[in-house]
């Protein structure tokens, strides 16, 4: 994929991932589904392929989650650069993509986190910072199953992944009614993936 970004086009990349910052509650990958709308149905400066693939590669990655935000930042300088093969240039708006999504998305969020969290700890027995914290949990649920149903939905047929789907559901349900500790469960559905179970 080539295309080509004025100055304008990487300054609404960098104000779209600075207003999504303050939207990422419970993580960067929350906001997944608005940067799939932006980045690829509405800009096209990705496929769809390319935005799954940026997901998938940056959480199998150890590290923090945030790395698909590099990865999308990436693709899209190297997609205004004209692809791998173009030499030089390709590369150096690939990193500038990568720099413009990164700073975009952690700037106001740190900031933000920082400036908040030491007036909630200093104010932490006020029935406002604990109601905003019971509150927020219902809204990152909501965030996350928004982006597994769009890289869920983004593979095809939905009943050619039954097994997928329901190692999901039992998944789920453990977490939420068992103490059994997540790790297990990824363990679990690593070695699932391994035997090639699902």
């Amino acid at each position: 994929m080539s295309l080509t970004l004025t100055a304008a086009d990487w300054l609404a990349l960098f104000t779209h991932f600075l207003s999504l910052s303050l939207l990422a509650v419970g993580g960067a990958i929350t906001t997944a589904p608005d940067m799939h709308r932006y980045l690829v149905d509405e800009r096209h400066w990705l496929s769809d392929v390319q935005f799954t693939s940026s997901i998938a590669l940056a959480q199998a990655a150890p590290g923090p989650n945030v790395l698909y935000i590099a990865l999308l930042g990436w693709n899209v300088g190297m997609n205004a650069g004209g692809g791998m093969g173009a030499g030089v240039a390709a590369w150096a708006y690939a990193l500038l993509g990568v720099v413009i999504a990164m700073v975009g998305i952690m700037l106001p969020s740190t900031t933000l986190t920082f400036v908040a969290t030491r007036w909630a700890h200093q104010n932490r027995e006020l029935r406002a910072v604990r109601a905003f914290k019971q509150g927020m949990a219902p809204i990152v649920i909501a965030l996350l199953i928004a982006t597994g149903w769009i890289l869920a939905t983004s593979q095809g047929s939905q009943l050619q992944h039954w097994p997928l789907w329901l190692l999901t559901a039992v998944s789920t349900l453990l977490v939420w009614r068992t103490r059994l500790h997540l790790l297990w469960l990824l363990g679990a559905g690593g070695l699932l993936g391994w035997l090639g179970w699902v």
